[in-house]
Formats: structure tokens, sequence, C-alpha cells
């Protein structure tokens, strides 16, 4: 059995075919050693991590899961050090029986969200996982266990085949755990669910980016979702969704294996992701389509050694194909401008040098802060080597409304952009005479920045208005931002944040720890030899950064984390904001 061979270790090919069922498995090729021998260094320093904390009772049902996964994986697996030790029973018998007394009768559990189908197919897929190894390794001292997990995904599986889910990425996320429960045990229910969610088509633009525009969840979600899909259900063209999305990261790539997040519509909008979670989608794309570009970029991860690789051993061990060598390496793109329409968003690569201009907000087609919509404030960052301008921010003092969101992006020649945004605040005149109550009792609408009990869309209106556009320009040593205002006399600061660790010069201490202004001349933000000049100053008055009354009423902020030095100015005017790295 080729499954049982690889377990044991000892298999030194592989059949290419079986990257997907409906391909001929004539192909054959050596197994990279490297790539399996780090998996299992990665694995096996995982193991006495969870056996010294295995019994959290905080652990949500997803990290009982993947806990029992990695001592599964060194368990099975003949090359790991501990290959069928005894000690990892006890710990492995808890962590599966935790799995079955947290499961709901109806097959669910609750994590986070009550009786939840897409958060139980997380944990379902690990369980999955569980079983099929186990069972592939066929160990007697495991008997008991793989009647358990059988009995967890038997009375998961009708369940998830008759939930509902919340994001468009749990859909793919149920029908994998599907395909898996119907791998293992076939249920026509389970075949239906999985096509009835397939026909609602995948949620991605023709140039690779999903409709949730997050690497989190292209990551470790979606892609693997689609790939476990194309593999168990025979479906290969998901992999061609997979394929145009790798494409697409390998532009959002910086040197140092973060992925760009700016114009997400989740969490990570506010955040980052690190390149290490796409490690096996990037090996199987590069075995699928020969582009020696994924294998630069697995071969990076590899070296980089960072993030939990172990994880990979389990996938790796249930498809033994992943581990073969990869086709020879071609350079990742490191010169480039890459513009992305749907997202309003353009990705700049000069070697070590990267910018991202970001002018793709929700905000004006849909004027609320809200989980599952893009209003990052970010519209520009910038990084040389390890000097690195975590974001460029501006907010007026404009009746409280908060930063500037571009509404859209303008290429304008070949190196130059430009965002804009028009801001409108309405003085409410008196009601027309047709629509006034003698009882007062006017309908509740919104004014744009609050509510009230005035019949805001029938009332004539005063307007103040304030026009902004950046002009955005690159060098061959840096950037130019020009702002140009038009319309009401206001203040304004511009914010840039620099990521801690570097030190900076030329600007002047306020009143917090981590603000700064520089009001003349220019400054430095160093990093080792790496250096991002700014400048020049536009004056001393202090301008607080205003996020606007969504937040400030719900004693929210946009304060980022990091160095955060501010340039003033009032409006109308002109302001140039130099970036120089060399």
């Amino acid at each position: 059995m080729l499954r049982r061979t690889f377990l044991t270790g000892s298999l030194t090919t592989v059949a290419l075919g079986a990257l997907h069922p409906a391909a001929a498995r004539a192909e054959v090729t050596a197994v990279d050693d490297d790539f399996l021998n780090l998996l299992t260094e990665a694995n096996r320093k995982q193991i006495p991590i969870v056996l010294g904390n295995y019994q959290n009772a905080s652990d949500s049902v997803r990290t009982v899961a993947r806990k029992a996964r990695r001592l599964v994986s060194g368990y099975v697996w003949g090359r790991s050090s501990y290959h069928h030790d005894a000690s990892l029973l006890g710990p492995l018998t808890w962590l599966i029986e935790q799995l079955a007394v947290r499961q709901h009768e109806d097959g669910l559990y609750d994590v986070g969200n009550l009786h939840s189908p897409p958060d139980s197919a997380f944990a379902i897929q690990d369980v999955c996982m569980l079983y099929a190894l186990l069972d592939a390794d066929g160990q007697a001292s495991t008997a008991g266990l793989r009647t358990t997990l059988a009995s967890v995904i038997k009375k998961a599986g009708p369940a998830l085949a008759a939930g509902g889910v919340h994001t468009p990425n749990h859909r793919w996320e149920v029908s994998a755990a599907l395909a898996r429960a119907n791998h293992l045990f076939p249920d026509r229910r389970y075949v239906a669910r999985i096509e009835d969610w397939l026909d609602e088509g995948i949620d991605a633009t023709p140039d690779g980016i999903y409709g949730e525009r997050s690497s989190t969840y292209a990551a470790e979600v979606t892609n693997p979702c689609l790939l476990t899909i194309a593999w168990l259900r025979a479906k290969p063209a998901l992999l061609e969704y997979v394929r145009r999305n790798l494409d697409v990261t390998l532009y959002l790539l910086e040197p140092n294996g973060e992925v760009d997040t700016t114009a997400s519509r989740r969490q990570d909008q506010k955040g980052g992701r690190e390149v290490w979670w796409y490690l096996t989608q990037f090996r199987e794309l590069a075995l699928h389509t020969g582009d020696g570009r994924f294998t630069t970029v697995a071969k990076s991860i590899e070296a980089r050694g960072t993030g939990e690789l172990g994880d990979f051993l389990a996938e790796v061990l249930e498809r033994p194909e992943l581990s073969a060598n990869l086709p020879a390496a071609t350079p990742a793109p490191a010169d480039f401008i890459q513009h992305y329409p749907s997202q309003a968003s353009v990705r700049i690569r000069r070697d070590d040098r990267t910018a991202t201009i970001f002018g793709g907000t929700d905000f004006h087609d849909i004027p609320v802060i809200s989980s599952g919509l893009s209003t990052n404030p970010t519209f520009f960052k910038l990084r040389t080597g390890s000097a690195i301008l975590d974001s460029v921010r501006l907010s007026p003092q404009f009746f409280s409304t908060g930063h500037f969101r571009s509404d859209g992006l303008r290429r304008t020649a070949p190196n130059t952009f430009k965002l804009q945004q028009e801001v409108k605040v309405p003085y409410h005149l008196p009601l027309p005479k047709r629509y006034r109550r003698a009882d007062g009792r006017y309908a509740l609408t919104p004014e744009g920045r609050f509510y009230a009990s005035m019949d805001f869309p029938h009332r004539p209106k005063q307007y103040r208005t304030l026009r902004t556009e950046v002009t955005i320009v690159e060098l061959t040593n840096g950037f130019d931002l020009t702002f140009d205002f038009t319309g009401d006399e206001t203040a304004y600061a511009i914010e840039l944040c620099f990521r801690p660790g570097g030190t900076l010069t030329g600007v002047d201490p306020l009143d917090a720890p981590g603000n700064y202004q520089l009001a003349s001349g220019t400054g430095t933000y160093k990093v080792g030899a790496d250096q991002i000049t700014f400048g020049p100053g536009n004056g001393p008055t202090r301008v607080p950064m205003d996020p606007g009354e969504r937040y400030t009423y719900l004693g929210g902020n946009l304060t980022p984390d990091g160095l955060r030095v501010y340039l003033t100015g009032r409006t109308p005017g002109h302001q140039l904001l130099q970036l120089r790295t060399t």
C-alpha cells in the first residue's frame, strides 16, 4: 500500500498523478528529503510543547484537534523520533476523548459561535485527517482511538450537510470537511451539499482576488479547502482559482516573507500575514503547473523556517505526492508595478524596496464601520530593507468625519497615481411644508454622521465641502506625495507610522509615547544601514488625528502601533511630502 509504505519513511518515489485523482499516475519523481526532514524536525519540536499543555481547559475544540494532529503526525511517521512512541498514546487519548465529549448531540461544537457548522468544520477537517493517518498506520494500540474518531465524524457529517454558514470562506471550509467525511464514510447528503455550495460559484475576481480580499483567509481557509475539494471530489477546475490567487500573492510579498494585507475586508486589514501559511499550496501548484516562481516561494519559506511548519507534516503524510521534488526554481517577481483595479490598489517593487498604494475602501459605497468591510485609512506604505513605513494616513478636522479614505484610484502616468475624496457635510434647513407634522414626530433617519428624528432626506441643505487629492509619483530614489486641498478652511494632520525597532532623528517628541512631530526640515528613520528620509515639515502646529464620530462615539480610535510622526497644515492649499530611500 503506497500510503502505509510512505508512513514508514521508506518510500523513495511518489506518483505525481496522485495530486489529482482524475489524472494519470504514470510520472514518478524523487522525494524531496530536505523538505521532509524540515517538517519532521519542526513537528518533533512541537510535540514536547503539546505534551506540556495538552490538558489546557481554555483550549477551543479547534486547538484540541490541532494538538492531536501534531501528536498523530509524529506517532505514525517512520522518520520521527516519536514513531510509535507509546508515551504519546495517553495524551492523544485524552485529546480525542475531548473531541467526543465536547460534541453536541446534533454533531456540532461551540467555538465562540454556538452549535456552529463552519467552526465545527475546521475541527472536523483535522479529525478526518487524524482518522485517515491512524487508519493507514493500522496499529492495534490505536484501534479504540479510531473508533472514537469515526463516531465524531459520522455524528458531525449530517449536521454539516444540513447547516448554514456566516462568511464566504465558510462555504469552502464546510465543503472540504464534507469531502473528507465522504471520502472516509460515503454519504450522498455530503456530496449534494458540496455541490450546492460550489454551484454558487467561487467568489474570486478574474485576477485572482477572493471577495474577502484577505491574505489570512486565502492562506488558511479558501485555498486549502479548494485544493482538498479538488483532490477528493475530482474537480481540477478549482485549481485554477488557487493558481490565480497564488499569482497575486507573488506581487503582495515583501522581501522578508510578509504578505501585504492593506486592501483586506477582514481583520488582517489592521495587521499582517506571513507567507509560511502558503507552503503546501505553493508546492502543490508548482508541481501542478511547473511554475518555477512557485518553487522559489516554497523554498524561501523552507529556508526561513519560521511559523508552525510542523503542522504541514500531516498533510504530506496524507498526500505523499506533495513531497515530490519541485520543478526548477525561477525568480519570483522583484521589479514591477502591479495594478489591481478590482480593489483599487497598486503594488510596486524594486528589489528590496516595496510600496503599496490603496484607494479601494468600501466606505464610499457603504459608509459604516463594520466587520467584513474594507475601511482601512492607510493609503500608502513603503519599505526599504529593514526600514518600514507601515502606514501613511491623513486626517482633516472637518465635522468629525474622520480620516481621508480615497474614493478609488487612477493611474495617470506610468509612475503616477491619484487618490481623491470629497466630503460634504450638510446644515439642514426647515422642512418643506408638505412634510411637516403637527405632532413633531418625524422619521428617525441618518444625517451622515448620526441619527435623529428629523426626517433628514426631505430637508433642503447647505453644504460645507472639502476636496482632497493625493498624487503619488514614484522616483528612482523614493516617492513624492502631493496633497492638494480645496474647499473650506480647516486644519489637517498627516501621520507617518514607522515600525518599532528603528531610530528617528530630526523630529520632536510630543505629548504621548511614540508620538513625534516634524515641524521643519527633514527627518530620518533608520534601521541598521537602511533608512527612509521624509519631509519637509510644515510648521509646529499640533493637530490631533481625528478618527471620526463613528469611532469616538464608542470610545474607539485608529492609532496604529509604532513610531508616529505628524506633519500638519491648513486647507485650502498644497503640501509636498518627499519620501526618500537613498
